[in-house]
């Protein structure tokens, strides 16, 4: 799980029928390249499952003596969601910019379908969608409006332009807002809107910063399920987001940034396990406040990474039974008021505590 060169989604298992479907019309017909139904799509996907879409070989980003990526590898091939997870500053959003082409490299190459990209590429522009964690939208304009004129930008037909609209519309539960003006819409809807404005053009491989940070409960729900299916009909997505919990279950693979790095990567399961090096975190919690807890324990063989809540407490020490064991019996007798004593399990949000990801100034 160190920083390679990664080759994305072998490991990611058969995605099923859904992968075949496409999005078509009432009858089935596609509409600017994709269909807009259920039925299965007679035409072939433009990548077919398994073909490298994206190459990124050793990205590296400057500004003056500033760092912002650097030396970034991967690989991902059609069908692959990866989830970019790091604190704020680490370089997710630059990574994912000069993976649009906004951003020009400082070494580095970045491919799709084998072929290099750079800034102004059109035909990558064509190829890749990318929504920032601030979407931009025509306040002035109705959302129909606004969304015509993005068509109109991508040479939308006419005849497709209503069409792709109303199915994107519904795709991203706005379709009673068509005609209210951009200004009037919450954050969450905007960030809708961005997220439907990225996808009418039917783009190969899509970019989403922070997608979810102003979508409600039911909002991510369905979020969700509209990643599933463009990740299930052959695309290829990076998500960055600071809602981990949620990437459990729709992403097939992580990759942590720090500084600029990719530190760790891997498939959700492999990152949540974690290296097995015999320590994991635990939960203690407590009857009532006990004073000095932390130097308490701090004086304990073995605990490590002590962060004391009040009457909740988590550290790291040994994986073994018996010493958990041993531990929570020294706990009682030096007179702590144990309350609730387990290992925490296993995800992403315990693996990035493990990583010891710091915040970057």
């Amino acid at each position: 799980m160190e920083n390679r060169d990664a080759l994305v989604g072998d490991e990611a298992g058969t995605v099923g029928d859904a992968a075949r479907e496409g999005f078509g019309g009432e009858d089935g017909s596609p509409v600017n390249g994709f269909s807009l139904g259920t039925e299965p799509n007679p035409h072939p996907m433009n990548s077919p499952l398994g073909t490298v879409l994206l190459e990124v070989e050793k990205a590296t980003v400057r500004f003056g003596k500033f760092v912002a990526v650097r030396e970034a590898s991967l690989a991902l091939r059609a069908g692959s969601l990866l989830g970019l997870i790091g604190p704020n500053g680490a370089g997710k959003t630059t990574l994912l910019r000069a993976i649009a082409s906004l951003q020009p490299l400082t070494q580095g190459t970045i491919k799709v379908l084998g072929e290099p990209i750079r800034p102004g590429d059109e035909e990558a522009a064509r190829m890749i969608g990318f929504t920032p964690d601030v979407p931009p939208c025509y306040d002035g304009l109705t959302v129909r409006q606004f969304l015509g004129f993005v068509a109109a930008g991508y040479g939308i037909t006419p005849e497709n332009t209503v069409p792709v609209i109303d199915f994107w519309l519904e795709k991203v539960w706005l379709t009673d807002k068509r005609e209210q003006k951009v200004r009037a819409l919450s954050r969450g809807m905007k960030q809708r809107l961005g997220i439907a404005r990225t996808l009418l053009p039917n783009p190969q491989i899509i970019l989403l910063d922070e997608p979810a940070a102003g979508l409600d409960p039911a909002g991510r729900v369905q979020f969700r399920k509209l990643l599933c299916d463009l990740r299930d009909q052959g695309k290829t997505l990076i998500i960055s987001s600071h809602i981990l919990s949620d990437m459990e279950d729709y992403c097939t693979h992580i990759a942590i940034m720090s500084h600029g790095s990719i530190m760790q990567f891997g498939t959700v399961r492999e990152i949540s396990e974690g290296v097995d090096d015999g320590r994991c975190r635990y939960t203690i919690v407590l009857a009532e406040p006990l004073a000095r807890m932390g130097d308490l324990l701090r004086d304990m063989e073995g605990v490590e990474k002590i962060q004391v809540e009040r009457l909740v407490i988590t550290l790291e020490y040994w994986s073994e039974k018996h010493r958990a064991a041993g531990l929570l019996k020294e706990l009682v007798e030096k007179g702590v008021p144990v309350a609730g004593f387990a290992p925490n399990a296993a995800g992403l949000e315990e693996a990035y505590l493990r990583a010891g990801i710091r915040q970057v100034d």
